[in-house]
């Protein structure tokens, strides 16, 4: 069996239908993650992820297989006043971001994500970006090691709390 290879670019419009799904059933499995019943704009917001990219500034990036599987995407803000978070990360001037991260669960553990954040890192180092602002729940820890391993750095200034729900800021210098 030959080894998938992966590589990213901009979803098209007839994958966003299919990347909203990938993205609901990512986030579904997080344990705690709450429930469409619970957060029904969040999980509407997630279906229509292809929606985002009508925003200036937004691109939604999907990482591909070999085989021509969607097994990841992310959603990459190339000016922070796009970026649409609670809290002072969108009056952050020289920064990009990247919200909505979700890999496939057949897909994990291929770096995936690893790939995702590191295009979102290039893409904001061709425009001279002095930074890359994101931010996580506990919910999500499972991609902080790699945030950190990237040398994203906790931001506590960049904190905001999502109803009761604590939102937790993150910052690469570049």
């Amino acid at each position: 069996m030959q080894k998938q290879t992966y590589h990213v670019r901009n979803a098209t419009l007839d994958e966003f239908d299919e990347v909203g799904k990938l993205m609901i059933r990512g986030y579904s499995q997080l344990e705690g993650f709450s429930t469409e019943s619970e957060q029904p704009e969040y999980h509407k917001m997630l279906a229509s992820i292809g929606e985002l990219t009508k925003k200036p500034n937004t691109e939604l990036l999907i990482a591909i297989s070999s085989t021509n599987k969607i097994a990841g995407a992310i959603v990459y803000f190339s000016d922070m006043s796009s970026y649409g978070s609670g809290g002072t990360a969108t009056l952050e001037a020289n920064a990009s971001g990247f919200r909505l991260l979700a890999v496939d669960h057949d897909a994990r553990g291929h770096g995936i994500g690893e790939l995702l954040i590191n295009e979102c890192i290039d893409k904001a180092k061709a425009i001279n970006q002095e930074q890359v602002i994101i931010h996580s729940t506990r919910f999500m820890q499972v991609a902080w090691k790699i945030y950190e391993k990237l040398g994203f750095e906790r931001s506590e200034d960049l904190d905001f709390m999502q109803g009761s729900l604590p939102v937790f800021g993150f910052r690469l210098k570049l």
